[in-house]
């Protein structure tokens, strides 16, 4: 998998939204119960038991988005010794759960740095050219859109599953699809892992199609020994909405500009 550092593409005005969502999913990161200590090497019972309440109550969870079944029993967040052990208390829920609600506040959680830090960086590469394009208001239901179309295709395929649903990355591949439509000839700086980080000047559609067909192919099963707790099939779904709703500005856009090449020996001079 390589990965983008940089894109040749500026843009025209700051991408205010972008900024805004990476803020905001790094600030609910920071205050999600449970995650501190596990960020610190902490992985005390305790520490999970809080995690795993405050995912059920705020994560997406396809049987619950389908059926609208909720659980009768769900993790209150303390520790308690059962005939097998220690273990989190399980009991009643004590709120109200929306499942559409769900999806949007699934869209800011993240189970671990690199999970938060893998989704920014793709967010703040890309983002701000589809921002650029499409305009502050347009790009924010856009990033909604393509997260809920994402957790709910998801969610159709996988309708008996009680796992929890969480990250931007559906969102997120929403909008790597909505780049790929309109600037595919834009080139991306990448490091390939070969032996060492090699630097490297792609075009989007390669860089863009290849993450896609990874993505596609792991969804299905082949080449990963288990699903794992990716959600390959979201990020599938959410990259195609993307590339549907941003098919329309296609015409409109203009293309990003031509990378500088470098000039060697009397082609040198001459541009002095």
């Amino acid at each position: 998998m390589v990965i983008p550092v940089h894109d040749v593409n500026p843009v025209r005005r700051t991408p205010y939204v972008t900024y805004a969502l990476i803020a905001a999913n790094v600030l609910v990161f920071l205050y999600t119960p449970g995650l501190a200590g596990s960020v610190a090497g902490d992985s005390r019972l305790s520490q999970l038991c809080h995690l795993q309440a405050f995912l059920d109550h705020y994560a997406a969870v396809p049987q619950e988005l389908i059926h609208h079944q909720m659980p009768r029993l769900v993790p209150t967040g303390d520790v308690g010794a059962g005939p097998q052990g220690a273990g989190c208390v399980v009991g009643p829920p004590d709120y109200d759960k929306s499942p559409p609600l769900s999806v949007f506040t699934a869209m800011f959680l993240h189970g671990s740095w690199l999970h938060l830090l893998g989704n920014m960086l793709f967010l703040l590469i890309f983002g701000n050219n589809i921002e650029d394009r499409m305009g502050h208001v347009r790009f924010t239901l856009f990033y909604v859109a393509c997260g809920f179309a994402a957790a709910y295709g998801f969610a159709l395929l996988n309708d008996n599953s009680s796992d929890p649903l969480i990250g931007a990355s559906g969102a997120i591949a929403g909008v790597l699809g909505a780049y790929l439509v309109l600037y595919p000839k834009a080139r991306v700086w990448v490091l390939v892992p070969f032996l060492i980080f090699l630097p490297l000047r792609l075009p989007a559609w390669l860089v863009l199609g290849f993450w896609f067909v990874l993505q596609a192919v792991y969804s299905s099963g082949e080449g990963v020994s288990t699903a794992g707790t990716v959600a390959y099939a979201a990020h599938v779904v959410g990259f195609l909405v993307g590339m549907l709703l941003a098919w329309p500005l296609r015409p409109g856009t203009p293309p990003p500009p031509e990378p500088r090449r470098l000039l060697w020996g009397r082609q040198a001079r001459h541009s002095w």
